[in-house]
């Protein structure tokens, strides 16, 4: 294997993190290459954006391609989410929010919406290399050296930096021995994608995300987030026990559906369009975002859970933060990765999570289907809701935690 390249800045996986800051530093002069396990498109979760996504999708410089686009793969209109549990209902229209930024999004096929982004990043000038793997990583004074495989041959590649966006393939954190256990239960999630023939009167908004609570089971929901096309994504999440492993996974996410009196209307004349997946033990977290010569971005470093569609988000921002830094430190610029990334990301990460966490101990289901007349809180929720969990002005982003206990309160009071 005497054959070696080199190049600025090598980035691992061509999903959004990926392909957004491929396309930064690109733009600032890098010379970038980006290697893709898989070949586009590929299926993917995480199809519920959120509306912070589209400040750095327009970094990037792809809001354009994305907006032309969005009609023809089928990406629905998203202004909110909606909760439905035991009858009662909840929305939260994110127009409607605290923090300054949009207040709309996409609901997106990411197979679609994942090759768009990784496309536009090839055409501002990122090398992207499908079906390539990662197999050795070694770091060194002058940057980082991996060793890269195909079908075709194995190679070196020496960069000067390294971004690891693979997601949940986690390539540094497994190669480097960074993984360390989340402190999130374990969950699974089965998912499908249904032509959903919803009738047009039900009481159901395709512009929303909705989130079901089991009417019996309080730590067990479903997402169903609707296409334009007039098909829809579903999943159910839960503990691992809850799952029968002696029904296929199809049996299982229609018993599921079966045991909500909405959803079992909704999805009264529904047909699965695809072999419906699960994954488990999704959870993670990293002894650091950062070492010499490498960062790791969104699900690669810290991921949560998908109750509030944060992931994507995470990733994105992580992917704009990390690209500025890297040409900073190109630069000859010293950086701190610790207080200007690591720290940084991991402020909305926290307050994300404490939702995340109040939610599956109901505190927040609580305060989701409370009815309130306070016209102040609300758009401060909604906006953490909408992902803008960085936003500092917003108290219950300042401190989240204090702030879910108020709210707790609040509603126990009434």
């Amino acid at each position: 294997m005497s054959e070696c390249e080199v190049c600025d800045v090598v980035i691992i996986g061509a999903g959004p993190a990926g392909a957004i800051a491929a396309s930064m530093l690109v733009q600032d002069g890098w010379n970038t290459v980006v290697v893709e396990r898989e070949s586009f498109p590929r299926f993917s979760i995480g199809e519920s954006l959120l509306p912070h996504c589209m400040e750095f999708v327009k970094q990037a410089g792809m809001l354009d391609a994305l907006n032309a686009n969005a009609e023809d793969l089928a990406f629905q209109f998203k202004n909110g989410a909606a909760f439905y549990r035991k009858g009662e209902r909840s929305e939260f229209n994110f127009e409607e929010k605290f923090s300054d930024g949009p207040g709309t999004t996409f609901q997106v096929k990411r197979a679609a919406f994942d090759k768009l982004l990784a496309d536009e990043a090839a055409r501002i000038g990122a090398d992207i290399r499908y079906q390539q793997s990662v197999e050795e990583v070694v770091t060194h004074d002058e940057g980082v050296t991996l060793k890269i495989a195909s079908a075709e041959h194995s190679y070196q590649l020496k960069a000067r930096f390294v971004l690891d966006a693979s997601g949940f393939g986690r390539v540094l954190p497994r190669l480097l021995d960074l993984h360390v256990p989340s402190d999130l239960p374990p969950r699974n999630a089965v998912f499908t994608h249904f032509k959903d023939n919803i009738k047009a009167d039900a009481n159901f908004d395709r512009n929303k995300i909705l989130i079901t609570v089991h009417p019996e089971i309080e730590d067990l929901w479903y997402w169903l987030i609707p296409f334009s096309d007039g098909t829809s994504s579903l999943g159910v999440v839960a503990r691992p026990e809850l799952f029968d492993a002696d029904k296929s996974l199809e049996e299982q996410l229609w018993a599921f559906i079966n045991q909500d009196d909405n959803l079992t209307e909704l999805f009264e004349n529904a047909e699965i369009i695809q072999p419906a997946k699960m994954i488990g033990g999704y959870a993670s977290n990293v002894k650091s975002l950062y070492g010499p010569g490498f960062a790791l971005l969104g699900n690669a470093g810290e991921f949560l859970d998908p109750v509030f569609s944060s992931g994507v988000t995470i990733a994105m921002r992580s992917a704009v933060s990390a690209a500025q830094l890297v040409t900073r430190e190109l630069n000859g610029e010293q950086v701190d990765w610790q207080i200007e990334y690591a720290d940084n990301l991991k402020k909305g990460i926290e307050v994300f999570k404490t939702f995340v966490t109040s939610w599956y101990d109901t505190s927040f289901q609580n305060v989701v289907f409370f009815q309130s007349q306070d016209t102040e809180i609300k758009p401060m929720i909604t906006s953490i809701l909408a992902g803008y969990a960085w936003d500092e002005n917003n108290p219950f982003v300042k401190s989240s935690k204090r702030g879910m206990r108020m709210l707790s309160k609040l509603c126990e009071a009434d």
